[in-house]
């Protein structure tokens, strides 16, 4: 049967095959380990052996762990920190990351090594310091020189690089929390490393702050001096100023704008009361002018003098009026009172005329008054000027010495801070947990892991051992049973009056492709159903047909691999020819090859289908009935009689029916209608339907002319069986055999039984 993983080799019936080289069969390989399990045990047991003695052989580690919480947000004792704090998430964990590297820091480790004695420690490098030459020497009263500076340098720094490589720090996510293991050969060792660890941290931490504000407080404590200095000569300058420049006042302000102030006040109450002596003596004026009576006036009102002349002057004219009725106009008596009445209105007028000289003389005072007060207004402006021009300097200076009060202020509050955060411990680092003496080694594991380890190494080596050995002395040279070859069978039209020829050297075949032709890649149509009116519709036939506009596919790439592997064995030749062959049932074939032919015109090939069938004629008779094809539609091809003419369809395809029933003329007027083709150069594809299996000698020669084979298999019939039966066909012409298409479609009558509906 035909082997689809390997090529095919199809020269020497005789020549025997081989396993390849470098594989073993599962079976085989399970074979062999199960006669090999006595030794593979037996490795593996001193492979566990082996690795528990490497195990106790190993010096045991004990590591001690303590833990320290670093919080990056220290305490709040003053209200400015020496440093600023991380605020964010991020910030506080490069804070708490870089206080875990300052743990292993050289600084750190020296102090721990000087005072745990690291340095006269065998296990870190050190000893203690009396060799056998110094003991002897000692005997006798005398003693080696003491070490250089540069020898305990030396030391020490062994020891620092042996106690950084027994130190692992980490750092639990998401937390403030540091662990701190330290490995010794002495688990008592490793937990008083791991404390000192911690205590020397802690320490260093405190004194580096410290340190830290001592140096800000010295540094600002030297600035003080300067400072002070500074601000004397500014308020020395400022004060010089003001006395050069008479800027005398109180803390709110100058004399002068003081002064400026009331007189501006004064002289506005000067006008006022200028004004009203001046409406006051208007009014006494304007009553003297009118027939209005003088005293109505308000200081005539308002005089107790006024009043009682009033009084005497309403009796007396209240007498005379009296004395008319009842007495003569020359009586003594009524004329004594007409003159009294006389001298008191005088009297009245009189004393009027003394209330106008008042306001006249009020009037003149205050406008006296009030041209003083500008006089004096406008000395004190001019000299408000010339301060003000000398106030600009004044401000400069004043801020000159505000600056330097701020500055030197500044300076002294915050070297009094620091100075006390000498004394303050702000770190907020503790240990949380004190690394106690380890009970349990940390390395190497348990023995029985030692030995789980060592049985499946030793099993594993013992085994590939055997593999090894049996792949390179046994399985090259160990030949396969032959397989059972295949006889071509004999051309018949050779076989008369020709000797045998010579069996042909060995060639490989190539390995044929395989397409699978399933119901997902076809549409069925009914005959004559919605065919176009333009000539032939080959996917109108009522054959299952590939979907139009059908995307790529496997099926497509398929064919496609195997037009590729025609033009390549074609070397060339122009219009190369692909023959299908099949078992079974011929409308399967023809249908493959339809959809062959349909699937090289949607590439662009131009195309010409023959049907080399001239006994089943299955294409010719879908094509080439009523209908069918008109007189203008016919090629100029022919094969054989006049009837059977190209046929020119819609799809680009060229189809050719079957013409003739004898075989041989068959296939003669297929070869000169092929050759015809060629010289005319119309087509790019041959792709013949048939012939039929089993193959006539007209069939075989026809075959001889083809390019490539593509054979055909109904999955309805064993695979197996119709391949050997088309292999053993086609004899010599196998090595053509580029491609196998697995019908996989449901015949036409069993899809009409299902009632399936065709569109």
């Amino acid at each position: 049967m035909l082997d689809y993983n390997q090529p095919i080799e199809r020269g020497r019936s005789e020549a025997p095959q081989r396993t390849s080289e470098g594989s073993f069969n599962m079976l085989e390989l399970v074979n062999l380990l199960w006669r090999r399990k006595i030794a593979i045990a037996a490795a593996a047991l001193i492979g566990a052996g082996l690795a528990v003695t490497i195990g106790k052989s190993l010096t045991p580690r004990y590591t001690a762990t303590a833990q320290l919480y670093v919080d990056p947000r220290e305490l709040q004792l003053v209200d400015r920190e020496l440093t600023p704090r991380a605020q964010d998430v991020s910030g506080m964990s490069m804070v708490v990351e870089s206080q875990a590297r300052l743990i292993t820091s050289n600084s750190v480790l020296l102090q721990v090594i000087q005072q745990a004695g690291l340095e006269k420690d065998p296990e870190f490098g050190g000893g203690d310091g009396k060799t056998l030459a110094s003991s002897l020497l000692g005997l006798i009263g005398l003693q080696l020189r003491a070490p250089s500076v540069a020898e305990v340098k030396e030391v020490q720094l062994a020891a620092l690089d042996a106690l950084n490589k027994h130190i692992t720090i980490r750092k639990t996510e998401k937390s403030f929390i540091v662990d701190i293991e330290v490995w010794s050969i002495d688990p008592a060792k490793a937990a008083m490393l791991a404390n000192t660890l911690t205590s020397v941290y802690l320490t260093e931490s405190r004194n580096s702050q410290a340190l830290a504000a001592r140096r800000a407080t010295s540094e600002l404590s030297g600035r003080l001096k300067e400072l002070r200095e500074r601000l004397r000569n500014a308020e020395t300058a400022l004060a010089t100023y003001k006395a050069q420049n008479n800027f005398v006042g109180t803390q709110d302000s100058l004399i002068s704008d003081q002064q400026l102030s009331a007189s501006n006040q004064r002289l506005s109450a000067a006008r006022a009361a200028t004004m009203d002596a001046q409406a006051r003596l208007d009014q006494i004026e304007a009553n003297k002018r009118t027939a209005a009576d003088a005293g109505a006036i308000p200081e005539a009102l308002q005089s107790p003098t006024i009043a009682n002349l009033r009084a005497q002057y309403a009796d007396a004219r209240k007498k005379y009026a009296e004395q008319t009725a009842e007495l003569g106009p020359r009586h003594p008596a009524l004329r004594q009172t007409e003159k009294q009445v006389e001298d008191l209105k005088r009297t009245i007028n009189e004393e009027i005329e003394r209330f106008a000289l008042s306001a006249k003389n009020d009037l003149t005072r205050a406008r006296d008054y009030e041209a003083s007060l500008n006089r004096a207004l406008e000395v004190q402006k001019r000299q408000s000027v010339q301060l003000s021009q000398a106030a600009v300097r004044l401000r400069e200076l004043e801020r000159e010495a505000d600056a330097s009060r701020d500055v030197y202020q500044s300076f002294l509050k915050r070297s009094r801070e620091t100075e006390e955060q000498e004394t303050l411990n702000t770190s907020a680092a503790r240990v949380i947990g004190e690394a106690t003496v380890p009970q349990r080694r940390s390395f190497p594991p348990a023995m029985s892991l030692f030995a789980m380890i060592g049985f499946i190494f030793g099993a594993l080596a013992a085994a590939s051992w055997f593999v090894a050995a049996e792949h390179l002395f046994n399985g090259a040279t160990t030949p396969e049973p032959n397989r059972r070859e295949r006889t071509p069978a004999p051309d018949v039209s050779k076989a008369q009056g020709e000797a045998a020829a010579p069996p042909p050297a060995l060639a490989l075949v190539e390995k044929p492709l395989i397409a699978r032709l399933q119901e997902a890649d076809v549409i069925r149509t009914l005959g004559a159903i919605l065919a176009t009116g333009g000539g032939v519709d080959l996917t109108r036939i009522g054959w299952p047909t590939l979907r139009p506009g059908f995307p790529l596919t496997t099926l497509l790439n398929a064919l496609r691999d195997m037009r590729a592997a025609m033009v390549r064995r074609a070397s060339g030749k122009t219009m190369p020819m692909m023959a299908l062959v099949g078992a079974g049932d011929t409308a399967g074939r023809s249908v493959a090859a339809l959809n062959l032919a349909l699937a090289a015109a949607r590439d662009g090939s131009r195309v010409l289908m023959i049907d080399a069938d001239h006994q089943a004629r299955t294409l010719s008779n879908k094509v080439s009935r009523p209908g069918k094809s008109e007189p203008g539609k016919l090629g100029w091809l022919s094969i054989g009689s006049k009837a059977a003419h190209e046929i020119k369809t819609v799809n680009g395809i060229s189809v050719l029916p079957a013409a003739g029933s004898d075989d041989g003329k068959a296939a003669d007027a297929i070869r000169k209608t092929i050759a015809q083709a060629r010289s005319a150069g119309g087509y790019d594809l041959v792709i013949l339907d048939g012939p039929a299996m089993p193959l006539s000698g007209a069939g075989r020669k026809l075959l001889d002319g083809v390019d490539a084979l593509v054979a055909v298999l109904p999955t309805s019939l064993d695979i197996n069986d119709s391949m050997e039966e088309i292999l053993t066909a086609l004899g010599g012409t196998e090595r053509k055999l580029v491609g196998v298409v697995l019908d996989e479609l449901t015949p036409t009558t069993q899809t009409r039984q299902r009632g399936k509906q065709y569109a």
